[in-house]
């Protein structure tokens, strides 16, 4: 247990994030008179100051100057989770691969330095200020790269369309989305009438305020739950809503329980560009333990099914770190996976959620140490370059096994733009759907606006019109 006392509590989260960086998951509270470890950090004028007692190790870090009040938050939210790594760093001497860092876009912060003092600058920092690994620096700049042409493309009132449907088959052990098992016939007819509504006043919002659609992308839950008439019926109110969608159009079908040569069809009749098949894994023992209800043949033959429907961009996820899974289990996959030649390759690493099953029963549920996983993903990465692709998004959560990172490969001109734009937040997201994400991006990301959708189905059903008032608030300004 870990006692953080602090004069900077809008920052507490911030700081506990760097002590679990090297103790896990431990309890960590600002009153707690059995602790082993005490920290103390105090943000008083330029500088950020953390002393941990009783070892009495301190370190002081400057808050740099920022540009203004909202640059000024950052650089102190900066020097104070520092101060708490650099302290944490000298108790505990071990190796963290992303250094201090702990937030979701490493890529971001590379640009917004680089943009402000130069890429020397940012380099410099992500070695030496954040003590990031040459290999986690080398991805960060290959993966900016890749990204410069698609972030320049970025019209001043460009926006992306997101439609959620919150509902799976079966819910995975790992999962913490607020997805719904969809078992109560009407459920997904019902929703689709509402989506369809939001769907049909986002499209005149954004017509009235002159915003213009760059990507659509259509994720979940599965998409592919919904029957083929359903998945028809609200696709058709999108085409007729925001016109001919002759843009990059990308859907998650995601489950291979969910695919049949019907729905393939249908999607491809409404224009869409790519589509996701996700195994996770193509070992059987592992698919039944995480609670997918297919097996690695059923994989195969989606993928074929998918092929012979003419789609040529599909992308493949994979997860790191699965229970029961060793190295070789994860070779087995990624030789599966290199015989389909996708044309994309997502490598996640297992992230342990607190609302997940997987979190409530671990001691039933073997895990990979952090140096298996690390070694799965750095074979990813060497699988998706055999099959000729580059990293061009990566993000990264909390409490993933070995503080490592997702990575999104895609073979060059197959890029997901919406990937990139929403990792990146360089572009605006009209959202549709209970759980999702609508933001509003000012100044090339400067400063970012969010508005969440109610998880809970019903509960957005009745707010449904105060949201899209905030909406039409966000997008009008």
């Amino acid at each position: 247990m870990v006692q953080l006392i602090t004069n900077a509590k809008g920052f507490f989260n911030d700081m506990t994030e760097e002590v679990r960086l090297f103790l896990g998951q431990t309890d960590i509270l600002p009153y707690a008179p059995e602790a082993e470890l005490r920290l103390f950090v105090v943000l008083q004028g330029d500088e950020a100051r953390c002393l941990a007692m009783p070892q009495h190790v301190e370190r002081i870090v400057p808050v740099q100057l920022g540009l203004d009040a909202l640059d000024v938050k950052r650089q102190q939210k900066r020097a104070l989770k520092l101060c708490v790594y650099q302290v944490m760093q000298e108790l505990y001497p071990v190796a963290t691969p992303w250094g201090s860092l702990t937030g979701i876009r490493p890529t971001k912060l590379f640009r917004e330095i680089s943009g402000r003092q130069g890429e020397a600058e940012a380099r410099r920092s992500f070695r030496e200020l954040f003590t990031v690994s040459p290999e986690k620096q080398a991805l960060v700049e290959e993966i900016t790269a890749v990204q410069r042409p698609h972030i320049e493309s970025v019209a001043p009132k460009s926006a992306s369309v997101y439609l959620h449907i919150p509902f799976c088959r079966s819910r995975c052990l790992y999962c913490s989305f607020g997805a719904e098992v969809a078992k109560k016939e009407g459920v997904l007819s019902e929703y689709a009438d509402h989506l369809i509504l939001d769907i049909r006043q986002g499209a005149e919002l954004l017509r009235e305020t002159g915003f213009s659609v760059r990507t659509f992308y259509f994720g979940g839950g599965t998409p592919t739950v919904l029957p083929a008439p359903e998945l028809d019926r609200v696709l058709s109110a999108l085409d007729e809503a925001y016109g001919v969608l002759g843009h990059e159009f990308t859907v998650e079908a995601g489950r291979p329980d969910t695919i049949t040569r019907d729905k393939l069809r249908v999607l491809k009749d409404h224009g869409v560009t790519r589509i996701s098949i996700n195994p996770q894994t193509m070992n059987d023992r592992t698919l039944q333990a995480i609670g997918r209800f297919h097996t690695a043949s059923d994989i195969a033959a989606c993928f074929e099914l998918a092929r012979q429907e003419g789609f040529d961009c599909i992308n493949m996820d994979l997860i790191a770190g699965l229970p029961g899974e060793g190295v070789e289990d994860f070779a087995r996959t990624l030789a599966a996976v290199r015989a389909f030649e996708p044309e994309n390759l997502t490598v996640h690493t297992l992230a342990i959620k607190h609302s997940s099953r997987l979190k409530a029963r671990l001691e039933e549920y073997p895990l990979p140490d952090g140096a298996a996983v690390e070694e799965m993903v750095r074979m990813g990465g060497a699988a998706a370059r055999k099959m000729g692709m580059m990293p061009y998004y990566m993000y990264r959560q909390k409490y993933m096994q070995g503080n490592l990172e997702n990575v999104g490969y895609s073979k060059p001109g197959t890029e997901c733009v919406y990937n990139i734009d929403m990792m990146e937040e360089t572009v605006s997201i009209l959202s549709h759907g209970a759980g999702a994400m609508t933001k509003r991006v000012y100044g090339a990301g400067a400063r970012v606006e969010r508005l969440p959708s109610p998880k809970d189905v019903p509960t957005w059903y009745q707010k449904q019109e105060k949201l899209f008032g905030e909406k039409k608030r966000l997008f009008s300004d």
